[in-house]
């Protein structure tokens, strides 16, 4: 019995939607936000296809098990709206999923970022899935906080 795990934060940006989009569209970017990304400087990146575009992937593989091994594929790209990625995990455990950033203009100044994931959870990790929701929260949520303070300075 697998049940889907969806997963939403968002922060406000003092930033106007173009400069917040033209930052997030690169996935490389992720390196100086993402709570995942910065847990092992050490970790094996690959990339490949063009940074920003659809179909771009990025690769990790890391020794660190809170880390483990994936890719993130750019699936999908509406200029300054939306930016979305397929999601494959090989370690700590395989799964896949899907990421996506929504990019709202509050005024001509501000920018909501909505960062949502989306993955199947099987039983029996599904008893435990307000936990993990709570967790992968938690870490979107200091992601976007990060990020807020590289677009704000």
């Amino acid at each position: 019995m697998a049940s889907e795990m969806i997963v939403e934060k968002s922060v406000v940006i003092d930033q106007p939607k173009d400069i917040v989009f033209d930052y997030l569209k690169y996935s490389k970017n992720m390196d100086n936000y993402s709570v995942w990304n910065m847990k092992d400087p050490n970790k094996k990146t690959d990339y490949s296809g063009k940074d920003g575009t659809v179909g771009f992937v990025y690769k990790w593989d890391s020794t660190d098990k809170s880390v483990g091994a994936g890719e993130q594929k750019i699936s999908n790209i509406v200029k300054g709206e939306r930016i979305e990625y397929e999601m494959k995990f090989e370690r700590p455990m395989k799964n896949v999923g899907t990421s996506k950033f929504l990019l709202s203009s509050i005024n001509d100044k501000q920018t909501q970022v909505t960062w949502e994931f989306r993955g199947p959870i099987k039983f029996p990790m599904s008893l435990f899935k307000r936990v993990f929701q709570k967790m992968i929260g938690k870490d979107l949520m200091m992601s976007l906080e990060n990020l807020k303070k590289i677009l704000e300075k």
